[in-house]
């Protein structure tokens, strides 16, 4: 089984790399759900790691509906992460029914290629999953980041499954929501083949004005998943 590590700095991504996670996703802000990453972040990590780096195109926390500026600016960040060699992209659009917007998803993954794309966990938002997995095949969607539209992954569990068996070797089930060492083993015994976690800590905040408390990807428990799995 696979383990994503989304890491939302250089740290946690250098943790998620030598703890011997198979794949990182790329953000910053976790707490709003993570945002697209600096300039500089990303090209830090994929200079300096070793393991694929995906990257979240997300320009804003809040809703996957965006403005033709916003649009424009999610695809000036697939195109620079491409030119700095990031292994996928990891990103996605609704339309303000809670559908999928075909048009401008299906252009996020020509733009995309040749690197692989991932529908991101706006996917969670969908009132109709089967038919929204059945879109992003058409478009040629390579995975599917999902909680099984539950607050987490081992709650959305059945849906997963089902998903899982919907999608075949069509594209693959990457569950994600609250995932840990306690309960990885679940979503491999389902039969899904890759994970995501953020592994987090919590560094406690130094009470000045402006802090809060941080967080990152720790290595301890990021080898935890892995020997559960």
């Amino acid at each position: 089984m696979l383990l994503e590590i989304c890491a939302n700095s250089y740290q946690s991504a250098k943790n998620a790399c030598d703890a011997g996670a198979h794949r990182i996703e790329l953000c910053q802000e976790l707490s709003v759900g993570g945002i697209t990453p600096s300039y500089g972040l990303i090209k830090q990590v994929i200079d300096v790691l070793t393991i694929p780096v995906f990257v979240l195109i997300r320009p804003r926390s809040g809703n996957f509906v965006y403005t033709d500026e916003e649009f424009d600016i999610i695809k000036q960040d697939i195109q620079l992460c491409k030119n700095l060699g990031c292994a996928g992209i990891v990103s996605g659009i609704l339309n303000k029914d809670h559908t999928i917007d075909i048009e401008r998803t299906k252009a996020l993954v020509e733009l995309s290629r040749p690197l692989q794309f991932t529908f991101h966990r706006a996917f969670d938002c969908v009132k109709n999953p089967e038919v929204a997995l059945e879109q992003l095949i058409g478009l040629g969607v390579d995975r599917v980041l999902t909680s099984g539209l539950e607050t987490s992954a081992e709650k959305g569990l059945t849906l997963l499954k089902q998903l899982n068996e919907q999608a075949k070797t069509k594209i693959t089930i990457l569950a994600g929501g609250g995932i840990s060492s306690n309960n990885a083993m679940l979503f491999k015994d389902a039969g899904l083949n890759e994970i995501h976690a953020s592994a987090s800590s919590t560094i406690k905040s130094d009470g000045s004005l402006f802090s809060t408390p941080l967080t990152y990807s720790d290595p301890k428990k990021i080898k935890a998943i892995l020997n559960a799995i």
